[in-house]
């Protein structure tokens, strides 16, 4: 576990290594609202441009949304899938059966969804 000093000192060193500058122009207005937005952060607004920038940069800001959108249709795949298979039937689904469905699709589509990415991840390296 490291220490504040640590923290500190490391977090000097690396800004220390920061020799570029990559620079934009932006109105008063639209300063206030970043300046405002990376306070609320806890950085500074520097910091934060830095940070935000380089997590589009390398697909990171992204893939957590796109991850959990991908999740959530996975969820609508499951219940759609375990509905419309006895409604198609001809049977009827009474509200029991509904809860239950509902707690399992939101208890295991997230795994469902990890596993679908691992097997389209491997089919891929083939």
């Amino acid at each position: 576990m490291q220490t504040d000093g640590m923290t500190t000192n490391r977090a000097s060193v690396e800004a220390s290594l920061r020799t570029k500058t990559a620079s934009t122009k932006v109105t008063s207005s639209e300063f206030r609202e970043l300046e405002s937005f990376a306070e609320r952060q806890g950085q500074s607004i520097s910091e934060w441009i830095r940070q935000t920038l380089l997590a589009e940069a390398r697909g990171e800001r992204g893939s957590a949304m796109n991850l959990h959108i991908f999740t959530e249709l996975v969820g609508i795949q499951m219940l759609l899938m375990g509905t419309l298979e006895p409604l198609l039937r001809g049977d009827k689904m009474v509200q029991d059966q509904l809860t239950i469905l509902f707690r399992q699709v939101q208890t295991t589509k997230a795994a469902k969804a990890q596993e679908l990415l691992a097997r389209r991840s491997k089919k891929q390296e083939k």
